[in-house]
């Protein structure tokens, strides 16, 4: 609201004020008075000032994503379906995260049955210790070898512990304790790691988080994810053309 009184004081100060010299206090009671009158300014002022905060913060998520591009679509350490699509669809989410949850049966949707567009899965646990065990357990080759499959199974459930996590890998044909013993590779917890800080730089919070192209998709909002892939599939065909 600082930065608005400002805008709204240099507003008033050049319609009213021209070249003319005035007491503060006459100037204050000038700029008072025409906002009394024309208070649609300042809800004006608001909205530029909003507009001009989001084309801020859309010019940095696109220059952020730019910067890490491969990081984020080409690490040969991530679960990757359909990888021979057109279009990358990058998600960040945590198998505890119930917005995660809402927007997954789409994912899966979508992944079946349009080839042409490319997931790369980010484990980005941010629910807890259990959250750290499944992704860690989705990250062995095991567990990547199962992808989409594993992914429906944990976003499947309602709630998740060891004894669900368990069954739940055993119902896509993994040995529990086999795969749990090979998650305490510390390369997986380094991957982890290198995936926080992405996140980070990209300024993401929360989950689910979704990068379309030079697009952030932040949140279960499956309208903008399939804009997002129109979108960028619309890009790929003026490229080609």
């Amino acid at each position: 609201m600082k930065r608005t009184s400002i805008l709204l004081a240099a507003m008033a100060a050049l319609a009213l004020a021209g070249c003319q010299k005035t007491s503060d206090d006459a100037f204050g009671q000038r700029v008072r008075a025409y906002l009394l009158a024309h208070p649609e300014v300042i809800r004006e002022a608001v909205q530029k000032l909003q507009e001009n905060e989001q084309l801020a913060a859309t010019k940095a998520s696109t220059t952020a994503i730019r910067q890490n591009r491969d990081q984020l679509e080409r690490d040969p350490r991530d679960v990757v379906i359909n990888p021979d699509g057109k279009v990358t669809v990058v998600e960040f989410f945590d198998y505890r995260c119930p917005y995660c949850k809402v927007v997954a049966p789409e994912v899966v949707r979508i992944a079946q049955q349009d080839r042409d567009v490319r997931f790369v899965f980010k484990q980005f646990p941010i629910f807890g210790s259990i959250s750290d065990t499944a992704a860690k357990v989705a990250l062995t080759p095991e567990g990547k070898a199962k992808g989409l499959a594993l992914y429906s199974a944990l976003m499947s459930e309602k709630a998740l512990d060891d004894q669900i996590l368990d069954k739940d890998l055993r119902a896509v044909g993994l040995d529990p304790a086999a795969v749990r013993k090979a998650s305490a590779d510390p390369a997986i917890d380094r991957q982890l790691l290198e995936t926080r800080a992405l996140a980070q730089s990209l300024k993401i919070e929360g989950t689910p988080a979704f990068v379309v192209g030079d697009t952030m998709v932040p949140g279960a909002d499956i309208g903008a994810l399939r804009a997002a892939i129109t979108q960028a599939k619309g890009a790929g065909v003026k490229r080609l053309g």
